[in-house]
């Protein structure tokens, strides 16, 4: 009996499938081939796309991009048809700092990608650069035809021209996309999205807010119009979304929902562990699918490695401001640099009023660490940032970069920024009187009494 609606699940759970004129099997990489007189056929071959392309808000729930958008798409014949444009970006990464970069569809980094398992995808690639181009779905299951290698899997997209790449998705899952020409050039200037592919029907729980994270990190030096594409280990300016903190735009939830935080990772080198304060989430997909239930598990930090994504999930059942950030300290930095002496504990004495008479804007910094910096109100070179973020509720916040903030409310009536946390009577940490120490036995400057 033939059964070509059955999903990748249905198979591994049943180890094997009967069609008309031969049987399903499942290769090691997953991929679902059939026997039948002619041979081995790959099943993309017999399997139909949907009748109707799954719509957003009734198939399935859309992602939120903070700082970014999702790829418009219409139907035609019963595929879902995007257009994506490779081409120059003017891309402004916080107020002060912009710069030239390539992307596609006007931003960096490209717009999301959003489609459901079983959908037919017919993606057309426009070149406005003025150098070849062609574009890799990375981690997506596709013919080799459209794996978008150039020069070994299509010819390069040359400028002006415009390819076709289509076929139907067969998995559910956090996948990317990004140039596969001159990589070490065209994904450090930006050449970076994500695809995301939902499952189709009720395969995995139910969220109320699913947003996706792409990182990146770049060398743009101060002043510089271009990042520089040459760069290996010095990266000065750490995005997400393209964003550096105070510009990355917040993660807004009701309290008591369910949340999805998928993140991915494109910047041409490094590895982040990505902490979230305040809650304990489960990693549940990785960018080869989802984890079944009874292998996830839970963590405050997820290591999201080059060339790969992580989804989290978690109950926002604690309301306020909860930091989320790489915890590699110098990815929370802007524009920091390694070619400067080491000023800890200097005494700079009368020094700067010496300065000051040739060089009247000098003055001695980082010999008290690097949060007064940002503080001083000094002035920057022309198209630079602070090293570090930017003035808070309570005081200014020493953290920029891949830095951003999970804003849980109760009582919301819409996901806009709904600015400071109020703390409630009592939760707050504050300064504590000499009477009040005394009281609990704390003597400063002294030994505490037994």
């Amino acid at each position: 009996m033939e059964r070509r609606g059955m999903s990748r699940r249905e198979v591994l759970k049943g180890g094997g499938v009967v069609v008309a004129g031969g049987a399903l099997l499942l290769t090691p990489r997953g991929r679902l081939l059939a026997e039948s007189e002619f041979g081995e056929v790959p099943r993309e071959t017999l399997a139909a796309p949907a009748a109707t392309p799954a719509k957003p808000g009734v198939d399935y729930h859309p992602v939120v991009v903070p700082n970014g958008k999702t790829l418009p798409w219409h139907e035609i014949n019963g595929a879902k048809v995007f257009h994506l444009i490779a081409e120059e970006v003017e891309h402004e990464f916080a107020p002060g700092l912009r710069a030239t970069c390539w992307g596609y569809n006007g931003s960096i980094h490209g717009p999301l990608i959003e489609a459901v398992d079983g959908d037919r995808v017919r993606i057309f690639v426009t070149n406005r650069l003025k150098a070849p181009t062609s574009v890799h779905w990375h981690g997506l299951l596709l013919p080799n035809g459209m794996d978008g290698v150039g020069g070994l899997n299509q010819r390069s997209i040359r400028p002006g021209e415009t390819f076709k790449y289509e076929w139907t998705l067969r998995q559910s899952g956090t996948c990317m996309y990004h140039s596969h020409h001159d990589e070490m050039t065209q994904i450090a200037l930006g050449m970076t999205g994500l695809f995301v592919i939902h499952p189709r029907g009720e395969s995995e729980p139910k969220v109320d807010r699913d947003f996706a994270l792409l990182l990146h990190e770049w060398r743009i030096d101060p002043g510089a119009s271009r990042p520089n594409p040459n760069e290996m280990t010095d990266f000065n300016v750490l995005t997400i979304n393209g964003k550096v903190f105070p510009a990355t735009a917040p993660l807004v939830a009701k309290l008591g929902e369910r949340v999805r935080i998928r993140i991915g990772n494109l910047g041409p080198m490094d590895h982040h562990p990505i902490h979230l304060h305040g809650y304990q989430f489960k990693i549940t997909e990785t960018d080869g699918g989802r984890i079944p239930e009874s292998a996830q598990w839970p963590e405050t930090t997820v290591l999201v490695p080059v060339g790969s994504t992580r989804t989290v999930e978690f109950i926002a059942d604690e309301p306020g401001d909860w930091a989320m950030h790489c915890h590699m300290t110098h990815h929370v930095m802007n524009q920091m640099g390694h070619e400067f002496p080491n000023m800890i504990g200097v005494r700079p004495g009368a020094i700067d009023r010496k300065v000051q008479r040739l060089l009247p804007d000098y003055m001695t910094m980082g010999h008290e660490g690097m949060g007064e910096m940002a503080e001083m109100g000094m002035r920057f070179p022309e198209n630079s940032i602070p090293m570090l973020g930017a003035k808070g509720k309570h005081d200014y916040i020493t953290m920029g970069g891949m830095f951003t903030v999970v804003k849980v409310r109760e009582g919301l009536t819409n996901y806009k920024d709904p600015g400071w946390y109020q703390n409630p009577p009592g939760t707050l940490a504050s300064a504590s009187s000499a009477t009040e120490l005394s009281k609990n036995g704390i003597q400063l400057g002294g030994k505490r009494e037994s």
